[in-house]
C-alpha cells in the first residue's frame, strides 16, 4: 500500500511537466510576466524602465544582456550596503558561491525564497516525476538517498545574509520529510572533505541506499573508498540501489568506472543540468541522455547564436526561435534577481517538440571535467606567477584533463614550451602553478582537497617550436590559428603528443 501511494505521488509530479511540454511558449510568456511584476519596483527595474515593458520584444530591446562583472555592483549593494529591493522585491538572504571570474576567487549568485522553492525544489519534483513516468516500478523513495554535495561551509556575512555552495543551501533549507529520506545533514554539510567522506562511508555502509545524487567525480571517490574498506561490491552492499541522478560534469569519462563498480543491469543513470544560477534540465527518457528544458521553474530563457558570442551587445533569441543542431549560449532571467544574465554554458537543441537539448560546453576555453571550472584567466595568472618565482619564460602552453583510471584519480596535464626553463626543477614550477590556481579558483581548490578527486598537475616541458610545427603539420599556421590554452577534452593534447612521438620533434621532459 505504501509503495502504491508513493508511486502515485511521484507520478503526480509529472503533471506540471506535461503541461509545459504541451504549451512551452505560453508558459514562458507567463514566466516573463511574473518576473517583470516582481522586478518593476526594484532598483534594477527602475533603471531599465521595466514599467514600460509590455512583451518579450520590449524586454529584449530595453534590458541589456549582462555578465557577472556587470552584475557585481548590484550584488555589492546587497552584500556590502545591506540594501534590499535591488534585483528582486523580496529579501535576498542567501548567496550561492560558484567558481571565480577574472577578478574574484568566487562568484556570489543571489538566491531568493522564490528561486529556492519555486525554482530549484520545483525542478527537483520535475526530475522525480519524469523518472517515475518512465519507470513506474520505482521504489527508491522507500529507502535512503545518498547525497554528496559541496563542502563549502555556510558563512554568515552580516545581518541575515549567508553564503555557501548551492548544494549546501539546498540541503540546509529542505523540508523535514525530504531530509529524512537523505543522508544526514550533519554529515553532508561538513566543510572538510576527508572527514565528510569518512563519516559518509561509515554511515551508508549500513543504510538501505536506493538512489544517489551528486557529481560523478566525487561520488566515484566515495564509492571506491567504500568498496576498498568493505571488500564488498556496491550491489552487495545496496541490493536495492536503482538510480544515480548526476550532474555538474559530463558523465562519459566516468561511465566505464561506474560500470565496474556497479555491475548491475537494473542500475540507471539520470542526467541533470543544475548550477548555482538554477536547475534547468533533466534527462527525458531512458534511451537518450538528451535533457528536457524545464520551463515553469521561474526561469525565462533566451539564447545567443554562436555568431553573436564575441559581441559586446549580443542578439539573443527567445525559445520560439531556436533551431535544432545549432549551438547557443544560454541567457536567463530568474526569480533570484538575475536579468538577461549570461551563465556561460552552451547547448544544442536536439528537438523542439518537446524542447530537448544537450550541453556542448562553454563560450570560452575551460576545463570542467571534475567540476573545477578552470578558466583561461586563472591559468594565465598561475603560469605568470610560476614564471615570476622560478625565472622561467613560457612561449606557449595547453592543458587538458587526465580522466579517472583504475588506479589513479583525475588530474590536469600541461604541455608547456619554455623560452627560458625554470631555475631548479620542474617540480617547483608545478607546485607554484598548483598553489596559485587554488588561490584564484575556489572550485579548483575544493577538487584538489586531499588529492581525492583531482591530483597534482602533470606538467611536461616540450622542445622549442613544437606547437608551431604541430600547427604547420595540420595546415593551421598563421596569425588567426592559435593553440587552445584550455580544453575540456584531450583532443588537442593527445594530438600534440602523437605528433611529438611520430615526428620526433622532441620528447616531453618528465616532471
Amino acid at each position: 500500500m505504501i509503495q502504491k501511494i508513493t508511486r502515485s505521488i511521484l507520478t503526480g509530479y509529472y503533471m506540471p511537466v506535461k503541461k509545459f511540454v504541451e504549451d512551452p511558449l505560453g508558459i514562458q510568456q507567463q514566466t516573463l510576466d511574473y518576473l517583470l511584476r516582481h522586478g518593476r519596483n526594484t532598483l534594477y527595474g527602475k533603471e531599465n524602465n521595466f514599467q514600460s515593458i509590455r512583451d518579450s520584444c520590449d524586454f529584449t530591446a530595453r534590458v541589456p544582456v549582462i555578465s557577472y562583472e556587470e552584475l557585481r555592483p548590484y550584488l555589492d549593494k546587497i552584500i556590502l550596503n545591506k540594501q534590499q529591493n535591488v534585483l528582486w522585491d523580496t529579501p535576498v538572504k542567501w548567496f550561492a558561491m560558484s567558481s571565480g571570474t577574472t577578478e574574484d576567487k568566487s562568484k556570489y549568485i543571489p538566491v531568493t525564497r522564490e528561486s529556492l522553492y519555486n525554482g530549484n525544489y520545483r525542478a527537483g519534483y520535475h526530475m522525480l516525476g519524469i523518472y517515475a513516468h518512465h519507470h513506474p516500478d520505482t521504489a527508491f523513495i522507500l529507502g535512503k538517498t545518498l547525497v554528496l554535495g559541496g563542502s563549502r561551509q555556510i558563512n554568515r556575512i552580516g545581518g541575515d545574509i549567508y553564503t555557501g555552495d548551492i548544494s549546501a543551501i539546498l540541503m540546509k533549507n529542505l523540508p523535514a520529510p525530504a531530509k529524512r529520506r537523505r543522508t544526514p545533514e550533519r554529515i553532508v554539510l561538513l566543510p572538510d572533505w576527508e572527514e565528510k567522506l569518512q563519516k559518509l562511508a561509515k554511515y551508508v555502509i549500513k543504510a538501505d541506499i536506493r538512489a544517489m545524487v551528486g557529481v560523478p567525480s566525487w561520488m566515484l571517490v566515495l564509492l571506491k573508498k567504500i568498496v576498498n574498506e568493505t571488500g564488498c561490491s556496491v550491489p552487495e552492499l545496496w541490493p536495492r540501489l536503482e538510480v544515480f541522478f548526476h550532474g555538474g560534469v559530463g558523465f562519459l569519462p566516468f561511465q566505464e568506472q561506474y560500470a565496474k563498480l556497479i555491475p548491475s543491469e537494473k542500475m540507471r543513470y539520470w542526467e541533470t543540468y543544475n548550477a548555482s544560477e538554477g536547475f534547468f534540465g533533466v534527462q527525458f527518457s531512458s534511451g537518450s541522455k538528451d535533457m528536457l528544458l524545464l520551463l515553469d521553474n521561474e526561469v525565462y530563457y533566451e539564447f545567443i547564436p554562436a555568431s553573436e558570442w564575441d559581441k559586446d551587445n549580443p542578439l539573443a533569441v527567445p525559445l520560439g526561435e531556436v533551431e535544432t543542431g545549432k549551438p547557443y549560449a544560454v541567457v536567463i532571467s530568474t526569480s533570484g534577481g538575475l536579468w538577461r544574465y549570461k551563465i556561460g554554458d552552451t547547448i544544442q537543441f536536439t528537438s523542439t517538440e518537446p524542447y530537448l537539448f544537450k550541453i556542448t560546453g562553454r563560450t570560452k576555453q575551460f576545463i570542467n571535467a571534475f567540476g573545477e571550472e578552470l578558466i583561461v584567466d586563472n591559468a594565465d595568472k598561475a603560469i605568470d606567477e610560476a614564471c615570476r618565482r622560478t625565472g622561467a619564460k613560457v612561449t606557449e602552453y595547453t592543458a587538458a584533463p587526465v580522466y579517472f583510471g583504475e588506479h589513479h584519480n583525475g588530474a590536469h596535464e600541461w604541455l608547456i614550451e619554455f623560452e627560458t626553463p625554470p631555475a631548479g626543477d620542474l617540480a617547483e614550477f608545478t607546485r607554484i602553478l598548483d598553489e596559485r590556481l587554488k588561490q584564484l579558483n575556489s572550485d579548483y581548490e575544493a577538487k584538489r582537497s586531499y588529492n581525492l578527486s583531482l591530483g597534482m598537475p602533470v606538467v611536461k616541458a616540450v622542445e622549442r617550436d613544437v606547437f608551431y610545427n604541430w600547427l604547420k603539420y595540420r595546415k593551421k599556421s598563421g596569425g588567426q590559428n592559435k593553440i587552445p590554452k584550455l580544453s575540456n577534452d584531450r583532443k588537442y593534447v593527445d594530438s600534440i603528443l602523437e605528433f611529438i612521438a611520430s615526428e620526433r620533434v622532441g620528447e616531453p621532459l618528465k616532471s
